[in-house]
């Protein structure tokens, strides 16, 4: 990394994923070099951002559509002609790849970023690199595009250690052959939960499917973060007054594609109730019902990872971050991407130009100072 004024690069992007690389293409276009001016960490081995750890039976037309990233039809490349058989971490990867080698982003991977901390008037990032060896890269500015992958939530039931079988989050599923005849019990109501059963249909022995609240299935079989003003409002005013953000499946509902209406009539995707506790060969509802398990499959979502900002005391008492317009209200030298009401692939684009154009005014600004001192 090469020397910018007194700090060794003037942005860190945390995260190359959907985030990261729409915030590194605006920075680009406005005339910062990669490697130099701006740096990029990600912790994952690979390109593809969290799709690289996603499920191989996951397809690209199953998923929930993924938005081109800006610029990517210079290199010929869409995901609306990608091939829909793919698994779609394979396709999202190798386009991601071909992506940052077209624009030089030079990205630094298997760099897990585990602290960022004030060092004077500017800020200290700090992350191991291979799991390794430690460094760390002194900044003007942060740009956190972390996104939740690396922070799965499963909520807590009475008696949930005491289960003697496999609890699973979706962030640890890989395939429906690990559950061969077994009894398993998945929690979630959004499209993972219901990709998963109809996955394991014809593998597991039984399949249960609980939800915490009732289905909001879709007539019109498409589903539009953008379009769902209400759902992106909620997130945008959590993010705002620093509260935990809000399941966006609980504001967004599940397309009811032939695929799903299919399951529905066939019986696989019929949610039950939550059940009330767990114990250690199954769970239980108020009723006294009981239902066996092997496994418990949690498709409970995830929460926002900030782990490592916690240095800059940033959390509110309200249990997050208070941040308007990607712009963070305790420090405006740190910025979220892929953040609250930018969490659809879509809100990711158009937030990375409205970051990056703030980076710039910032560092503008900064400059300025240190001009008239």
């Amino acid at each position: 990394m090469t020397s910018t004024t007194d700090t060794d690069t003037s942005v860190v992007v945390i995260g190359a994923g959907q985030a990261g690389l729409s915030v590194a293409f605006y920075l680009r276009r406005l005339g910062l070099d990669p490697g130099n001016d701006f740096v990029l960490l990600d912790r994952g081995p690979n390109t593809g951002g969290a799709w690289q750890f996603r499920w191989e039976a996951l397809r690209i037309g199953s998923a929930h559509r993924i938005n081109d990233l800006p610029g990517l039809d210079e290199l010929g490349l869409s995901f609306e002609t990608a091939d829909k058989h793919m698994p779609a971490k394979k396709v999202v990867a190798d386009y991601y790849r071909e992506y940052e080698n077209h624009y030089g982003f030079q990205v630094v991977r298997n760099a897990d970023v585990i602290a960022v901390e004030n060092e004077g008037e500017h800020l200290r990032v700090t992350f191991t690199l291979d799991g390794e060896e430690t460094k760390s890269v002194t900044t003007t500015t942060v740009v956190n595009a972390t996104g939740t992958w690396g922070a799965p939530f499963i909520p807590w039931y009475p008696g949930l250690k005491s289960f003697e079988g496999r609890h699973l989050h979706t962030s640890e599923y890989k395939s429906a052959r690990e559950f061969i005849d077994q009894s398993v019990v998945v929690v979630g109501g959004g499209t993972s939960a219901i990709g998963f059963l109809l996955e394991l249909e014809n593998l597991a022995s039984n399949l249960t499917w609980v939800s915490r609240r009732p289905i909001d299935f879709l007539e019109d079989g498409g589903l539009n973060l953008e379009a769902r003003k209400e759902a992106v409002q909620m997130q945008d005013e959590a993010a705002r007054a620093g509260r935990a953000l809000p399941s966006i499946v609980s504001g967004t509902g599940v397309p009811r594609t032939r695929r799903i209406q299919a399951g529905i009539e066939r019986g696989v995707l019929t949610p039950r109730p939550m059940f009330s506790s767990i114990e250690p060969d199954g769970v239980r509802w108020k009723d006294g019902a009981f239902q066996p398990a092997d496994s418990i499959i949690w498709s409970t979502g995830f929460r926002p990872e900030l782990r490592h900002l916690a240095p800059l005391k940033l959390r509110e008492k309200e249990g997050g971050i208070s941040v308007g317009q990607g712009i963070a209200w305790k420090d405006p030298r740190v910025f979220f991407a892929g953040y609250g009401p930018q969490a659809s692939t879509i809100g990711a684009n158009r937030a990375g130009r409205m970051i990056a154009r703030q980076v710039i005014a910032t560092l503008s600004k900064i400059q300025a100072m240190k001009n008239g001192r």
